[in-house]
């Protein structure tokens, strides 16, 4: 059975090639342009989520570093990885402070996307 992987990126370019990537690597992929999909994480039961910092489409103040936090705080999502996706300066700090499980900064290498997934994907 193929892991699961949940992509919530707002930009449909990096989303498309996200999905592209992953699919040739056998994962199965969800993908999103927005964060509401996690009201349906339970029922997705993804193996990792790759979650962009900055949604635009996301009608509340919460970014996904406060979106990962709220994951890793509820018992029921805590055990998921979260990768933040961003072009900020200081993604390490974000991912840090979103309690994530790393980080992945834009522009990324599709080697280096692979990479992360491989580390987190079990």
């Amino acid at each position: 059975m193929a892991k699961k992987i949940l992509v919530i990126e707002d930009d449909k370019d990096i989303r498309d090639t996200i999905v592209y990537v992953l699919e040739e690597e056998k994962y199965e992929v969800i993908a999103s342009d927005n964060a509401r999909i996690l009201k349906r994480l339970v029922e997705i039961d993804p193996d990792l989520i790759l979650l962009d910092n900055w949604l635009t489409d996301w009608k509340s103040d919460a970014n996904g570093q406060q979106l990962s936090k709220g994951l890793k705080s509820d018992p029921a999502t805590s055990g998921i990885p979260v990768i933040i996706v961003s072009a900020v300066n200081n993604i390490e700090e974000v991912s840090k402070a979103g309690e994530a499980d790393g980080f992945l900064k834009k522009p990324f290498d599709l080697t280096e996307l692979l990479h992360i997934v491989k580390k987190h994907v079990k």
